[in-house]
């Protein structure tokens, strides 16, 4: 499975409707299993965005696929980041040349 952290931010509509968000967040976890993924953090913040996320996924296409229906109903709109574990990090340094 592969990690991925979505920072989100409300749109207009998003605010609008902001009593709608719990329900919303139930509907994207629901979605992340119908799809063989889970929500493994979520956290309202401050600052430039509202939302951070973070989806464990078993590839970069189920990712998209999740975001793209997340944000098509126009509640948020987001930036997503592939992660790496510490463990993935250090493969990574040590296979430099």
């Amino acid at each position: 499975m592969a990690k991925f952290i979505s920072l989100v931010k409300y749109t207009a509509k998003g605010i609008e409707n902001i009593k709608e968000s719990p329900n919303r967040l139930d509907a994207v976890k629901q979605l992340c299993k119908s799809m063989g993924a889970s929500v493994e953090g979520f956290y309202l913040t401050m600052g430039s965005y509202d939302i951070i996320l973070i989806v464990d996924a078993p590839n970069s296409e189920t990712a998209a696929k999740i975001i793209l229906t997340v944000t098509s109903g126009g509640a948020v709109s987001t930036e997503t980041l592939t992660a790496f574990s510490e463990e993935e990090y250090r493969k990574i340094i040590s296979e430099l040349s």
